[in-house]
């Protein structure tokens, strides 16, 4: 993955439907808060920072330290591993989940506090290194 520039603003005021730039305008505040980082694309994604993982695979590349998209059916914020943060996902209100992805359909119906402890533990394992599952450097 890599950054591609161009205007987060300009971005996010393509999105549609409505719910969901608005969402992209509070998720673009709350990321810039938690990861002390400015916000820039990474295609349709929004990064926060940048990483260099690796697998112990041997499969590596770099990714933002916090991210999220603003697709159609729901706000997508990734995240290391979804059963990491069960308990607090328990806590956060209407949302799914996949393997490493937060999807939240109206962030006004989540609990913004829990969502930023989701988010300080995200920055802070990646900013720690990763685990056993992948090797993270930070690069900013």
């Amino acid at each position: 993955m890599e950054k591609t520039g161009g205007s987060v603003a300009a971005f996010i005021a393509e999105v549609s439907p409505a719910v969901r730039r608005r969402d992209a305008e509070t998720l673009v505040a709350l990321l810039s808060e938690v990861s002390g980082r400015e916000p820039e694309l990474w295609g349709t994604i929004i990064g926060f920072g940048s990483c260099h993982y690796r697998y112990p695979t041997g499969n590596e590349g770099d990714m933002p330290v916090l991210a999220f998209a603003p697709r159609k059916a729901a706000s997508t914020i990734y995240l290391d591993r979804a059963d990491r943060h069960a308990e607090a996902l328990d806590r956060l209100g209407p949302h799914t989940t996949s393997v490493a992805c937060l999807y939240i359909k109206d962030l006004e119906k989540v609990d913004q506090g829990v969502l930023r402890g989701i988010l300080a533990e995200v920055r802070a394992w990646t900013e720690g290194g990763g685990d056993e599952h992948a090797q993270i450097t930070v690069n900013d």
